[in-house]
């Protein structure tokens, strides 16, 4: 039962982390559009932040998947 919610755990954080992304760069290329002469800062602070959303997913996702290994020794 642990492994299963765990499981569900890590699918949620790649889901989040793909929609955080998307919302990411669909931002920035909408103010890549707005204001062309601003694209090197703009794409800075785009992989900057999408940096941080993937470390966050990938943690939540080795944290499910160590949560899951403890559950199965449990039982």
């Amino acid at each position: 039962m642990i492994t299963g919610f765990a499981a569900l755990g890590a699918g949620l954080a790649a889901l989040g982390a793909g929609i955080g992304i998307g919302s990411i760069g669909s931002k920035a290329m909408e103010a890549i559009a707005r204001q062309p002469e601003a694209t090197g800062d703009i794409r800075g602070a785009m992989i900057v932040a999408s940096a941080l959303v993937e470390g966050a997913a990938l943690a939540a996702i080795v944290i499910s998947f160590l949560v899951a290994g403890a559950g199965a020794g449990a039982q």
